[in-house]
């Protein structure tokens, strides 16, 4: 998956989940390495990091 279709995944899952995007793009991710789909589990994480960005800086 491209770099522009990872962060319009993101983004819409964003949209349709709020804050729980995250959880469920971790979870999906998990739930393709499991099942030894390395390709959409990959796919996954990189959604899980391009949300983690959108979130923007944690505050402490």
């Amino acid at each position: 998956m491209q770099a522009t279709e990872i962060h319009d995944h993101a983004r819409r899952l964003y949209e349709a989940m709020g804050p729980k995007a995250l959880a469920e793009a971790a979870r999906r991710a998990r739930e393709y390495e499991q099942q030894g789909s390395r390709d959409l589990a990959a796919d996954w994480r990189r959604i899980e990091a391009a949300l983690d960005v959108m979130r923007g800086p944690r505050a402490k």
